[in-house]
């Protein structure tokens, strides 16, 4: 068997939203280590500069584009007006855990809104530039929503996030049938809780810090980069053939 390549993605150009903090960052930099050019969507400039100048240090290709994802029109037109789009990674999401019978609809709201409805019109905005391609069968494409363990199973507090990620994964299964015919796959990525600044605070709690650790058999957290490998592996020729799946990155927890 042939070794693969050290830069897959070489003169390949992605787009990532959410990517200026936490999964969206790692994934950003693994990204561009495989040799992708990657444009960066987040709300805030501020992380998205310091993103980008953390992957042009190393040697990578990568912009801000500062964009809030909930409005529909900036966001059409920050995808519509890059020079070209193979890979999008639909990262922006969010999670307010709390009993289902305490949801308020003002969180059911901004879940749907943030976590479905934006997330269905980037993905519908980064079909559209990549069709824009006159080669697009040839050169193929790939569009990779990040779902969660959540997306395959239940959860107590959280109800309605576990409603997003299950919508996200019929999304993608809807989507790689459609565009298939036209050399774009369509997959999600699944993972399990991911260490980030974001989530440290919750595991301070032993009570949650146990329950999670005894549901993941291979006892241990995802990091950024865990999740960044499985991006770059399904946006890669490499996943030349898969489509219409979710690659889940959760140690186990959903095989039980």
């Amino acid at each position: 068997m042939s070794a693969a390549p050290a830069r897959p993605l070489a003169g390949r150009s992605a787009l990532v939203t959410g990517a200026g903090r936490g999964i969206g960052r790692g994934v950003a930099a693994a990204l561009a280590d495989a040799g992708a050019e990657v444009w960066l969507v987040a709300r805030s400039a501020g992380d998205l500069e310091e993103v980008a100048a953390d992957i042009r240090g190393r040697g990578g290709r990568a912009h801000a584009c500062p964009c809030d994802v909930t409005d529909a029109a900036a966001l059409k037109q920050t995808v519509a007006a890059l020079p070209s789009l193979d890979v999008m990674v639909n990262n922006a999401g969010t999670n307010i855990p709390e009993p289902f019978v305490e949801v308020s609809e003002a969180h059911l709201d901004r879940l749907l809104e943030l976590n479905v409805r934006a997330a269905f019109l980037a993905a519908q905005a980064a079909a559209r530039r990549m069709l824009d391609s006159p080669d697009r069968k040839a050169r193929g494409g790939a569009i990779l929503n990040m779902s969660s363990q959540m997306g395959h199973v239940g959860a107590a507090g959280r109800t309605v996030y576990c409603m997003t990620k299950h919508a996200l994964e019929g999304l993608t299964k809807a989507m790689a049938v459609e565009l298939a015919p036209h050399g774009i796959r369509v997959n999600s990525v699944a993972p399990t809780f991911v260490e980030t600044p974001m989530t440290r605070p919750m595991f301070e709690r032993a009570e949650f810090r146990d329950w999670v650790y005894g549901r993941i058999p291979m006892g241990r957290l995802a990091q950024p980069q865990d999740v960044g490998a499985a991006v770059v592996f399904l946006a890669s020729p490499a996943a030349s053939l898969v489509t219409g799946t979710s690659l889940l990155v959760d140690g186990g927890w959903t095989a039980q």
